[in-house]
């Protein structure tokens, strides 16, 4: 289990894939900060733009939205030393709906060129049950069977159980999660276990506040010291790899 930030380089060249901008942030921004102050290669994929990611769609209509938060995302991604950077172009809460063969396809190939030997993405959970979350996953995990090197780790994730008990009260307040969510799972399952230290929290958190249409109030509300406690751990399971079976 890597529960310390100098054994962040057990990971490799480290491919990350999301659903919206922020997530990466939100469930790697610190692991991606010190693989990148390591020397490692960081990739980072989004499958949409976020364009309704608002409760505001009078002052942010869809394409402002998007725009707004691809350029919130490099941003967060260049505090974050991350200079690698795809978008998917799918529509923000759409993804179910969207054609899983191609986007299995498409993301393989990316497996294939990065050659990862690492691979962050959501369970199938979607760690809050939202439905582009879960979709995502499931067209991780296809595509790193299709195109992935053997040795290459699939981590998706995770909510620890303490983390869930911590919290619970401010998740329930903001409607973090689906109902029934989150599938809090106990330390001892954990891969990755990492409560980041003080530096790289901040730098967590001034990566979130770049991506400001998502975090700004959230912050000014919580004061960047509880904000920065509630986001400190990074969290993942090991998946499991079975490959595939030609049919």
């Amino acid at each position: 289990m890597i529960t310390t930030s100098d054994r962040v380089a057990e990971l490799g060249t480290v491919l990350g894939i999301w659903a919206h901008p922020d997530d990466e942030a939100y469930l790697s921004g610190g692991l991606m900060a010190l693989a990148r102050d390591n020397g490692q290669r960081v990739v980072c994929v989004t499958a949409s733009r976020g364009e309704r990611g608002t409760a505001d769609p009078g002052t942010w209509p869809p394409d402002r939205l998007a725009e707004e938060r691809t350029d919130e995302l490099a941003h967060c991604l260049g505090i974050l030393g991350v200079r690698e950077h795809r978008f998917l172009n799918y529509r923000d809460g759409e993804c179910a709906a969207a054609d899983s063969v191609l986007a299995i396809a498409r993301l393989a190939e990316i497996v294939d060129e990065v050659r990862p030997d690492t691979v962050l993405t959501f369970g199938p959970d979607g760690i809050t049950g939202h439905s582009d979350h879960r979709t995502v996953s499931g067209w991780v995990d296809a595509a790193v069977e299709l195109a992935a090197p053997p040795h290459t780790r699939l981590l998706h994730a995770a909510v620890p159980v303490r983390h869930a008990r911590e919290w619970a009260g401010l998740d329930a307040e903001l409607g973090v999660y689906e109902p029934g969510y989150p599938l809090a799972v106990e330390q001892d399952r954990l891969s990755v276990d990492l409560a980041l230290p003080p530096a790289v929290a901040a730098r967590k958190v001034r990566a979130l506040a770049a991506q400001a249409t998502q975090t700004a109030g959230l912050i000014e509300a919580l004061g960047r010291e509880r904000y920065t406690a509630w986001v400190r751990d990074e969290c993942y399971l090991e998946a499991e790899r079975s490959p595939l079976v030609p049919g």
